[in-house]
This record gives C-alpha cells, sequence and structure tokens, in this order.
C-alpha cells in the first residue's frame, strides 16, 4: 500500500508514505512543543531542511500552549509556512491522545486563517510523544472530520507517514 484517499465534505484527505520536508503543500504542520523549540523528530527535520529562521521566527512566538497555533515562514521548504502545533508542553514529553486531538485542530484552524489549499500533516504525537500509531491517526482523523463538518476552504489535506506502520494506521483511520 502507497497511500489511500477519501472525500470528507469536499476536501480529499490523501494519506502517504513519505518524507514530510519534501510534501508539496501550502502549510506544512509542526508537531512542536509549547516552547517552539525545534530539536529533534519532526521539528528538527523542518529545521534542517528549511532552515534556522523557521525556528528564530517560531521561538519569537512562544509559548504557545497545547490546543493552539502559529504559523512562520517555510524557509527552504516547498510550503508558504510552517505550522507549529504544539503536542506537548516541553520538549521530548510524553503526550496524549487528545492533546494530538487538540493540535490537530489548532493546525486546521491556523490553515483556515491563512487561506491555504492544502496542508500536509505528519503523525502528530507518534515520535518522542510516544502515542502508539493507530491512537495518533485516530485522534488526527477525529479533529479532521469534526473541522471538515462545519465546512472548509481547504481543498486537500496530506497526512504524511514516514513508516509503513503509520501509513496502515492513517489508512485504517481514514476507512473507519
Amino acid at each position: 500500500m502507497t497511500e489511500c484517499t477519501k472525500n470528507i465534505g469536499g476536501t480529499m484527505v490523501k494519506a502517504v508514505k513519505g518524507d514530510i520536508t519534501k510534501t508539496q503543500a501550502d502549510a506544512l504542520v509542526n508537531p512542536a512543543n509549547s516552547l517552539l523549540v525545534m530539536g529533534g523528530g519532526v521539528a528538527g527535520a523542518l529545521k534542517r531542511a528549511g532552515g534556522e529562521e523557521i525556528e528564530r521566527e517560531a521561538v519569537r512566538q512562544a509559548p504557545v500552549p497545547v490546543g493552539q497555533a502559529v504559523a512562520t515562514t517555510a524557509g527552504r521548504l516547498p510550503a508558504r509556512y510552517v505550522i507549529h502545533a504544539p503536542t506537548m508542553e516541553r520538549p521530548a514529553m510524553r503526550t496524549t491522545a487528545e492533546k494530538v486531538f487538540k493540535a490537530t485542530a489548532a493546525a486546521l484552524r491556523v490553515a483556515e486563517d491563512l487561506g491555504v489549499d492544502t496542508v500536509a500533516f505528519p503523525g502528530m504525537g507518534t515520535g518522542v510523544g510516544g502515542v502508539p500509531p493507530l491512537e495518533a491517526a485516530k485522534a488526527m482523523m477525529d479533529a479532521i472530520k469534526r473541522h471538515l463538518e462545519g465546512g472548509s476552504v481547504l481543498k486537500q489535506i496530506i497526512l504524511v507517514a514516514y513508516t509503513g506502520d503509520l501509513l496502515e494506521a492513517f489508512c485504517q483511520a481514514l476507512g473507519e
């Protein structure tokens, strides 16, 4: 399996296996910590690929509580924005499916405010956050479905899985 798709309220939700730093989208989501320090995991990868200015711009807006999100430039990434949506308060903390839900919902609200057509999410909370892939995927899909029920300008939401396990979890959650 390389991808799966589902149309939800006129928005195409697609799960693919890949690298978020190489994903073409208007906005890429960073499952951040509240301090917006971009150390490891997806944040570190986004900073390495896009440039230090992403972190510098993000940190100026910190702290950002779980359940809120902010946008910055995307530097050299193939996107216009990075949306920083904290899934945890401090770097490298364990997190929960509830915080994954809140972070996903916050990122979608910011994407709407930016007026973008496409937004790409990695597995939120699945790295150092320690949330099992299927649990995280279900929390993310719950937030996505609730958001899209209210109508949306988003044309496409891309769920980018770094591993085959996460892709399977995204596709299972998308099918439910």
